[in-house]
């Protein structure tokens, strides 16, 4: 009895150890992009009018808590996001991409991107509740976009990769409160 106790303890904290729990959703501390061990940055809560929206988790090579200095790297970077609302329409996913994207872009970066930035936008699609969609950027092959592991389509570039996570990381953030978390200030 003694032992299964102790075993239950053990199996509980290392569990633990390896999994972020956020507005119940689960989150593993670290995943596999490519080759490449990433860890979990930080995560938060997605709300729009008091509304949550998605659970958003931010996965690089190592921990890192300032924002320009993840700008300007190119290195494996993944946002996963979890969808806690009962339903994003595609048309209000894209318009928040690209509002964000207007918001944070020169005009001539958003020149330069309006293709890849377009064809972004189309691989989107509704989406529900306990849908989980995966922005990947690896730099030898881009940004993999996948919607409940469903590889949608790849988008070359570094400089694609650093627009949109100026979405959440950027000077205009999607939100304050989680591009806080995504660097790591529980």
């Amino acid at each position: 009895m003694f032992t299964r106790i102790v075993i239950t303890l053990i199996l509980m904290w290392s569990s633990a150890a390896f999994a972020k729990d956020v507005a119940g959703v689960t989150l593993p501390e670290t995943i596999t992009l490519g080759a490449k061990p990433l860890l979990l940055n930080g995560a938060g809560v997605r709300s729009k009018f008091f509304v949550k929206v998605y659970v958003g988790a931010l996965y690089l090579p190592e921990r890192r808590h300032d924002a320009e200095a993840i700008l300007r790297a190119n290195q494996p970077v993944a946002m996963h996001m979890y969808i806690v609302h009962s339903e994003i329409s595609k048309e209000k996913l894209v318009d928040a991409w690209n509002d964000r994207f207007d918001a944070n872009l020169d005009a001539a970066e958003h020149a330069s991107l309006k293709a890849r930035i377009e064809r972004f936008n189309a691989l989107f699609r509704s989406v529900h509740k306990g849908d989980v969609m995966r922005l990947n950027y690896l730099p030898a092959i881009g940004t993999t976009v996948s919607i409940n592991n469903e590889t949608r389509g790849v988008i070359e570039g570094e400089d694609f990769m650093h627009a949109w996570l100026r979405i959440w990381l950027g000077k205009a953030p999607a939100d304050g409160g989680l591009k806080q978390g995504l660097l790591g200030a529980d």
